[in-house]
């Protein structure tokens, strides 16, 4: 497979750079979605996936054939990316031992996330290009959704056979959601098969939809004369969800698909997050469970839902965290939970919050919880100095989509593209006032750029 992977390289660096930058990211979103980042070309002790060669394709572009790095400037948002990551550096190199393999995880991170993030803030200046973004995206989702649905009703793995060309360690039959003995065959439930086409395992397919659909539901009234089209796209991302059957992406697209629906009675937020807030409370009042214990009752599977709220028990309120509340335990270092839950050998940190802080302790987790908080200011910002309607329906649909994965992250821990996803929708949300500004503060806009998409 290093042969296609090659080849596939040699196409996408040719479209990278005889394209504008725009294009450029469109090509790096079809890589992420349509090939598997476990099949890669090393160089050296660092693995190169497709979107790593197409991402360092797309900065020597920038810098080499255009002016947005020099017209570019850093915001608040940036500079919290940046020191969320470093504290995950300096937490590591306290906990972790060896120190290479930690260094080599954090190099791929740097390109599966930090670079991606720093690429859409440079080449997405206006809103014609934010929303040729969103139809690309719907474009490249929607078929995909097809082939997880072929494999949800069918039970047949269209890329099961790349696995065994896989770069690194694969998670556990278990972890994949993969019956350990039915060869090509998907781990049944509720009589369908769980889909994971692409991507590493069927979670992590079924974030890919959850993540971006909500976001694209913003072509729903910005392009109202396609919108019967781009609704039908919408729909298979939907489907693309189901088809994971899993629980923690139907959770972030039931959260997101409310949060959109509350669009007309928006007047009402604050009265909202207050019955929320109380129902929350009056569970822990009245209940002898936690009501994150409860609403697991909800989901697709009980045991596993039973074994993420005994996890956060264990972590926060029974000790897990004890002598190691600081700097974490280290990169790829077992907190030995499980014993404590249902004694299995290995831990499964499937919640992203408590991912961060096993790893790398509240000096990890505090500048992950700022660089959020300012994706808040932003989006309110930039829902505040909107003028039009469908400016402030974008970034509805953006928080939306980030609040549901916010809930998500109870019960998931990100990996893989879902990663990537992730930190380019931070990045939209630190666009976002220029996005819906008609005369933007930030960035200078040429008349060529105006005219993409």
């Amino acid at each position: 497979m290093q042969g296609i992977t090659l080849l596939l390289s040699v196409v996408a660096i040719a479209g990278v750079f005889f394209l504008q930058p725009i294009y450029g990211l469109i090509v790096y979103l079809a890589a992420l979605a349509w090939y598997p980042p476990y099949l890669t070309l090393p160089v050296g002790t660092i693995d190169f996936s497709l979107c790593r060669i197409i991402i360092l394709i797309i900065f020597a572009k920038l810098f080499l054939q255009t002016d947005l790095p020099r017209r570019f400037s850093l915001i608040w948002l940036d500079k919290l990316v940046i020191i969320c990551f470093a504290a995950q550096i300096v937490a590591g190199v306290i906990r972790t031992r060896p120190l290479m393999p930690f260094f080599e995880n954090r190099a791929g991170e740097i390109f599966d996330t930090v670079l991606p993030y720093f690429a859409v803030r440079m080449v997405v200046t206006n809103k014609h290009q934010y929303l040729f973004m969103l139809k690309a995206i719907t474009l490249i989702a929607a078929p995909l959704a097809l082939v997880g649905l072929y494999e949800c009703f069918t039970g047949d793995s269209v890329c099961m056979f790349m696995r065994e060309y896989n770069a690194w360690k694969m998670p556990t039959a278990d972890e994949l959601g993969w019956k350990p003995s039915a060869g090509p065959e998907l781990a049944a439930r509720r009589g369908l098969f769980r889909a994971s086409v692409t991507f590493p395992m069927s979670i992590m397919f079924g974030l890919f939809f959850a993540m971006f659909g909500p976001i694209c539901a913003g072509l729903l009234r910005t392009e109202k004369q396609k919108r019967l089209l781009y609704s039908g796209g919408l729909v298979l991302m939907g489907l693309g969800v189901f088809s994971s059957m899993s629980s923690g992406p139907m959770l972030a697209a039931v959260v997101a698909i409310l949060f959109l629906g509350f669009w007309r009675y928006r007047k009402y937020g604050k009265v909202a997050v207050a019955v929320v807030a109380l129902g929350c409370g009056t569970v822990e009042i009245i209940s002898n469970r936690h009501f994150y214990d409860v609403l697991g009752r909800f989901t697709l599977n009980r045991k596993t839902a039973w074994y993420r709220s005994k996890l956060i028990d264990v972590a926060l309120f029974e000790g897990g965290m004890s002598g190691h509340w600081l700097t974490g335990y280290g990169y790829n270092v077992d907190p030995g939970w499980c014993a404590r839950i249902d004694g299995r050998r290995h831990t499964s940190v499937v919640n992203h919050y408590l991912s961060v802080l096993c790893r790398y302790g509240l000096v990890g987790l505090i500048p992950f919880f700022a660089m959020n908080i300012e994706v808040i200011k932003r989006l309110l910002w930039a829902y505040k100095v909107s003028i039009l309607d469908s400016d402030r329906w974008l970034v509805w649909c953006l928080s939306a989509s980030l609040l549901g994965l916010a809930a998500a992250f109870v019960s998931v821990a990100l990996f893989g593209q879902p990663s990537t996803i992730y930190y380019m929708m931070v990045a939209f949300a630190g666009l976002m006032p220029i996005i819906v500004t008609k005369k933007p503060k930030f960035t200078s806009i040429s008349a060529e750029s105006l005219e993409m998409g």
